[in-house]
């Protein structure tokens, strides 16, 4: 069975760090482009970041470019989205996903073919 398993959120202050971990099981994550997706409540699903398999090449979210960084260990077969210096427009719940273009990293949630639950992530003083 083909699962993405997202990990590693809470509630943390602004300005704090957190990491997200997604790990996959029954595939490689090594032949997919990653992304991580974050969704608030009343919005729409937005592309946070993503990271592809053919160069490593990455794509960032003008919001958290700077702050947020994304990173697999194929060994692992997981991907990491380390996030620091949290603000309270940064809470959300997380998703990562998966998709067979490998070389190619989209920023549109429609073309990703596996999905994770999701973990939420809430920034509060």
């Amino acid at each position: 069975q083909l699962q993405l398993v997202e990990s590693g959120g809470g509630l943390v202050q602004p300005g704090g760090s957190l990491r997200l971990s997604c790990a996959a099981s029954g595939f490689t994550l090594d032949y997919y482009a990653i992304g991580w997706f974050r969704q608030a409540p009343g919005k729409e699903r937005e592309g946070v970041s993503c990271i592809n398999s053919s160069d490593g090449s990455t794509y960032y979210a003008d919001s958290v470019k700077g702050r947020f960084t994304i990173s697999r260990d194929n060994a692992k077969n997981t991907v990491y989205l380390q996030m620091n210096n949290l603000k309270p427009e940064d809470t959300a719940v997380y998703y990562c996903a998966a998709d067979k273009v490998y070389y190619y990293c989209s920023n549109y949630a429609h073309e990703y073919d596996y999905w994770g639950q999701g973990t939420q992530v809430t920034v509060s003083s």
